[in-house]
């Protein structure tokens, strides 16, 4: 049975956090920034938890 193998683009946008959730950035954040607003700009510097739905997902792509 071959190795399991990081999914290198997911390992590059999730961090794990202490507690074992996951940390992401938060998208639309890169270009056409003119026209949000500055909160909007703001809050999107921030980042947040993958979803519980989502978890699933990105821990069969980091199973390391």
């Amino acid at each position: 049975m071959p190795k399991m193998k990081t999914h290198k683009g997911a390992a590059k946008r999730f961090k794990k956090t202490g507690s074992g959730k996951y940390k992401r950035s938060r998208a639309y954040a890169s270009h056409i920034l003119e026209k949000k607003t500055p909160k909007r700009k703001r809050r999107l510097r921030k980042s947040s938890l993958v979803s519980a739905s989502e978890t699933k997902r990105v821990l069969r792509m980091l199973p390391n």
